[in-house]
């Protein structure tokens, strides 16, 4: 009898999406063994350099086993921790992309130390295969990566570009779900609208309030409910806006999976204000439910939101009021119009059409 893949997943930024795609391919790939390992989502520059020393001088023994593949997040700084244990070199290594520090908004400080986005391409560069989770993401690394490269003075090696290219590739982090709703509202309808992302700056929450003070002035029928996590420093405008807004708002704040899930079910209407997402699960989770969706034109979402639902947005981060009201015509809009779509583009982004993608990553040979 053949031995069972045995797998080691690394995360040293174990945020809310990156549990989701772990326990999405541990649940859905059965017949490999898998062991992970974690690091809290904190500290966000101490951890993305210093997770190879907690690892590799900690008291870790996951790390002493033998493994036949290391999927490690691009969090990891893979290359120090093979290094300090030297038996993960023999297995082969899958880095996966969330995000990268090339995309983030140029405002953000803790993105601009160039030994966060250095330390990502050495992982690329170690990899056997390297996986993003959206075309966004994939491309603007690769641009990035030339960019900075290019910035080095000398002894840049040749055909670091092509060599990235060639082995890298977009497998979205799959939806647990089996199936999609049809996206379907009837002009006229009452709008449920849900905001349902982290409570941090590069959301752009100032858009969103915004925007509802610009649907509340329009006398169309609209509640919204405003969800997500929040933080210790979260934005404060939240605090600040909510009493504006309470005769329609139905919730706000964070929500268990079942009260989440029961939201997404009664909603119609979910919205993006971001500045930064690389694939938009909060986003798809959503669609998957049948809510339609209302975002910007920009990063992955033209990659699945149709067009016609796509917001006109700017380069510059600071357009709130040309961006707010972008999105309360959409909004509008949709509320006389309508809109009706049977086959969800989010159905191709589920476990059932993802399954087999992430069985040939890991060379398993199902009938």
């Amino acid at each position: 009898m053949a031995s069972r893949h045995r797998v080691l997943v690394l995360s040293a930024y174990h945020a809310q999406s990156h549990d989701y795609w772990a326990k999405a391919l541990m649940k859905g790939l059965t017949e490999i063994d898998f062991t992970l390992l974690t690091l809290p989502p904190r500290h966000f520059a101490w951890r993305t350099r210093g997770n190879s020393l907690s690892w590799g001088l900690g008291d870790y023994p996951e790390l002493d086993q033998e493994y036949d593949t290391i999927l490690a997040t691009s969090m990891v700084d893979i290359c120090a921790l093979r290094g300090f244990r030297p038996k993960l070199s023999r297995a082969r290594l899958i880095v996966y992309f969330h995000e990268n520090q090339f995309a983030y908004p140029a405002s953000s400080a803790q993105y601009k130390d160039i030994n966060i986005p250095l330390t990502s391409i050495y992982s690329a560069l170690c990899a056997d295969q390297v996986i993003f989770n959206s075309n966004f993401n994939r491309s603007t690394f690769l641009a990035g990566s030339e960019q900075l490269l290019k910035k080095m003075p000398d002894q840049v090696p040749k055909g670091i570009l092509h060599h990235l290219e060639s082995v890298s590739q977009v497998i979205p982090v799959p939806l647990q779900y089996e199936q999609t709703q049809a996206l379907h509202y009837n002009s006229g309808e009452k709008i449920h609208l849900v905001w349902n992302h982290r409570w941090e700056h590069d959301k752009n929450p100032e858009v969103l309030f915004k925007a509802l003070s610009r649907l509340k002035a329009s006398n169309i029928p609209i509640n919204c409910s405003i969800v997500g996590q929040s933080f210790r420093h979260s934005p404060r405008v939240f605090q600040e806006e909510y009493s504006k807004f309470q005769d329609i708002i139905q919730h706000f704040g964070f929500l268990d999976t079942d009260d989440y899930s029961s939201l997404l079910s009664e909603a119609n209407v979910v919205i993006s204000t971001a500045w930064h997402d690389f694939q938009g699960l909060s986003m798809q989770q959503a669609m998957a439910h049948g809510c339609i969706p209302i975002a910007p034109n920009r990063m992955a979402y033209p990659e699945y939101v149709p067009d016609e639902l796509l917001y006109n947005c700017t380069p510059q981060e600071d357009q709130v009021d040309y961006e707010a009201d972008q999105l309360a015509q959409k909004v509008i809009s949709l509320f006389h119009r309508g809109f009706h779509l049977d086959n969800n583009p989010i159905a191709e982004y589920c476990w059932p059409n993802l399954e087999s993608q992430y069985s040939k990553l890991f060379n398993l040979h199902r009938l």
